[in-house]
C-alpha cells in the first residue's frame, strides 16, 4: 500500500459524466476516454500518492485519499475508456457492499467505514453496475452548472513548456525560464547556463579586441650646427 495525503487534480482533464448527491454522501463520475484503468491509476498516482492503492488491474481499481474513494471503472459500453468515479466517505458507507470492498481494500479501512455504522450499507458495487446493483440513496442524474462548480477538483499537475520553432532551446518554468538550458549539462535538464561569447551581441558576451598596441623604436640621434663641419 502507498502512503501520502491530499487528492490529485483533474477537474480539467477528463469531463464530468454524472452525479448522485444526498447530503454529505456524493458521488461524481469523470469519463477519460481512450485510456486504461492502470494508465488512469498510473497518471493520478504519479501526481498524488494515495493512502491505499489496490492492485493494478484491467477492469477495476481503487485509490484512496483521505475520505476520498476513486473507484476507476472500466466501461463496459466503452471498453477502451474508463470511468473515474469519486465518493465521499458516507457515500461507500451508505452505499457499497463491504463484502465486495474485501477485495481491494485493507480489513482495517473496512472496519473503520462499517463498524461504526452496525453493519449497514448497500448491495452498491459502483456506476457501472449502478442498473443492476442500485445505489442504496439516490439517483444518477446528468451534471448541471452548479454541480461542475462543487465537483473535486482533479487537475494533474503540470510544467510549463516553451519550445522555439527551428532550434533545440526550451524554456521551462513559470513563464519560462530566463536561461537556456545547456544540452551537455549532465543530463540535467533543470540546469540554466549563460552562454558567452556567442554572435549576437548579448549583455553577457565577452568584449571584444578593438584596438591593438602602438609599436616603439629605440635608437640614437646627432645635432649638427650649421656653418661647421
Amino acid at each position: 500500500m502507498l502512503s501520502g495525503c491530499g487528492a490529485p487534480n483533474i477537474q480539467d482533464t477528463y469531463p464530468l459524466e454524472s452525479v448522485n448527491r444526498d447530503g454529505n454522501a456524493t458521488s461524481y463520475v469523470y469519463r477519460a476516454a481512450d485510456k486504461s484503468v492502470t494508465d488512469v491509476a498510473d497518471e493520478l498516482m504519479s501526481g498524488q500518492t494515495p493512502d491505499q492503492s489496490s492492485p493494478p488491474d484491467t477492469q477495476r481499481m481503487f485509490l484512496v485519499y483521505g475520505d476520498e474513494y476513486y473507484h476507476l471503472q472500466q466501461d463496459p459500453e466503452q471498453p477502451a475508456d474508463t470511468l473515474i468515479e469519486i465518493d465521499s466517505k458516507e457515500y461507500v458507507q451508505r452505499n457499497y457492499d463491504s463484502s465486495f470492498l474485501q477485495g481491494y481494500l485493507t480489513a482495517v479501512l473496512i472496519g473503520n467505514l462499517f463498524d461504526s455504522m452496525s453493519g449497514s450499507g448497500g448491495n452498491y458495487r459502483g456506476y457501472t453496475s449502478k442498473d443492476v446493483h442500485k445505489p442504496a440513496a439516490g439517483n444518477y442524474k446528468k451534471p448541471t452548472n452548479q454541480d461542475k462548480k462543487i465537483a473535486p477538483p482533479m487537475t494533474v499537475d503540470r510544467s510549463g513548456k516553451i519550445t522555439r520553432r527551428g532550434g533545440d532551446s526550451t524554456r521551462t518554468g513559470i513563464g519560462g525560464s530566463l536561461f537556456k538550458r545547456d544540452p551537455d549539462s549532465a543530463g540535467n535538464s533543470s540546469r540554466g547556463t549563460i552562454k558567452r561569447g556567442e554572435s549576437g551581441g548579448g549583455l553577457f558576451d565577452s568584449p571584444k579586441k578593438s584596438y591593438n598596441k602602438p609599436k616603439t623604436r629605440m635608437g640614437s640621434g646627432k645635432v649638427f650646427r650649421r656653418g661647421r663641419r
